[in-house]
């Protein structure tokens, strides 16, 4: 690994993590119960895990710990609740919002990529239940893509996830007929490249050119719309529309990762060493090239900061941001 970006550390993730799931804050780096846990970030972590090329013991075990929190939120009809609490017992009702899309991302990512045939078998399950809900949501569907173009990876004949990748595509709707502005928003709101990934992938595994075509424009466009003097400015928590000033705060890990992301679906399917610039710009802002030249890394502790103030970050590390950052310098190792 070249000297300019770190390794992935699991030790703050694993801080975060015990036998039920994953705690979603923390104040600094202490992890705070009161707050329980969320299958938003357990499915996160679990795509992190699975995606991890060698891990070791204790990362096999948080992997299954975090798997069974998925399959246990699941309800018979293949919706997810989110929310437990400390004390075990749910605080919602099953539903298809953003959690059920990352659900549906990580039990596809394990029915792929898990290293134990017992999980890749019961994410797999979990998979076909869950693509039979569709959302109105687009980043809830966007997620669910994300899910199906990996099962789509390595079983192009799947029914289930090949309806849920075009029923997605079609939720998110084309890229607008407007080469200055080809955004299916009227404004950014959060974790924006997400959109441009899932129709990448439909593009790519349904063998539609022009839907691939519209998945690069949206992200090439939203690559020039945050960029400012030289660096990723990503969106702020409020969103952004055309006409506000740059750069805004507060700026979420979560906008710069979902870009890491896209521009490594984008180069893997083009080859076109563009979007490896757009890959080094995501990685960069969680090092210091951002708006405010701070890192958003704890080097102590492996966390990420929660995000990008004016003033420099946002000291604590709870399980969003810190699962953005790993999830970014894990693409971060194909550029050495």
């Amino acid at each position: 690994m070249t000297a300019r970006y770190p390794e992935p550390s699991y030790d703050h993730l694993l801080r975060l993590s015990d036998d039920t799931g994953l705690l979603e804050h923390a104040d600094h780096a202490v992890p705070l119960r009161r707050h329980g846990y969320c299958v938003d970030d357990v499915a996160r972590g679990l795509v992190v895990l699975c995606r991890e090329p060698d891990p070791p013991e204790a990362l096999l075990r948080q992997a299954e710990v975090y798997l069974a929190f998925i399959v246990h939120a699941q309800s018979p009809d293949g919706a997810f609740h989110n929310r437990l609490g400390y004390d075990r017992h749910w605080l919602d009702e099953p539903g298809t919002g953003d959690w059920w899309g990352r659900a549906v991302w990580a039990a596809g990512t394990a029915a792929v990529r898990s290293p134990l045939s017992s999980a890749r078998e019961s994410a797999l399950t979990c998979f076909e239940l869950a693509a039979r809900c569709r959302s109105r949501w687009p980043r809830s569907m966007a997620y669910a893509a994300l899910g199906a173009a990996e099962i789509l990876s390595v079983r192009p004949d799947h029914s289930g996830a090949h309806w849920l990748l075009n029923d997605a595509a079609a939720t998110i709707g084309p890229a607008r007929d407007d080469p200055g502005r080809p955004w299916p928003e009227p404004r950014l709101t959060y974790a924006n490249a997400l959109l441009a990934d899932a129709v990448i992938a439909a593009g790519q595994h349904l063998g539609r050119p022009a839907v691939l075509t519209d998945g690069l424009n949206m992200l090439r466009w939203l690559l020039d719309e945050e960029t400012y003097h030289g660096h990723l400015s990503c969106t702020p928590v409020g969103g952004r529309q055309p006409g506000d000033r740059k750069p805004g705060f507060d700026q979420q890990p979560i906008e710069a990762a979902t870009i890491a992301e896209a521009c490594v679906r984008a180069l893997d399917t083009t080859e076109d060493e563009r979007w490896e610039a757009g890959l080094v710009s995501a990685v960069d802002w969680f090092i210091g090239k951002n708006d405010t030249g701070v890192s958003l890394r704890d080097p102590d502790t492996g966390g990420g900061y929660d995000g990008l103030t004016a003033d420099g970050h946002n000291a604590n590390q709870g399980a969003e941001s810190t699962l953005a950052l790993l999830s970014t310098l894990q693409h971060a190792r194909r550029l050495a």
